[in-house]
């Protein structure tokens, strides 16, 4: 059964086409490792909350956009697998992240319901 690995975080509102250049070269190496589909979402209809929100959560400064990404995996073993080989390996095309790595949060996921 599929697993997903979820990401978020804030990326500068003009730094958008550089992020988006930075997900499509890290692709072929998630796709390398058995990755199925990896989708990247900018924020566009993101409501500041009362109490948490994805603002909050990632710390966003003035002028930042929360996105909100997964990468689709057939397993956790391969997810799994694929996390721990591209940890010791050099990848340079995943270096110069745009946005401040540290404020980022991500997650494996199983998947529980999926209607189409």
């Amino acid at each position: 059964m599929s697993y997903y690995s979820g990401f978020v975080a804030a990326v500068p509102a003009d730094k958008r086409e550089e992020y988006a250049a930075h997900a499509t070269k890290a692709w072929p190496v998630f796709k390398q490792h058995g990755a199925l589909r990896m989708v990247e979402t900018w924020g566009e209809d993101v409501p500041h909350g009362k109490q948490t929100d994805f603002y909050r959560a990632t710390q966003a400064q003035e002028q930042e956009v929360p996105v909100f990404s997964w990468i689709e995996w057939p397993d956790r073993a391969t997810a799994d697998a694929a996390w721990a080989a591209m940890m010791s390996e050099d990848h340079p095309e995943m270096a110069d992240m745009p946005f401040d790595g540290m404020r980022m949060f991500w997650g494996g996921f199983s998947q529980l319901v999926d209607l189409r």
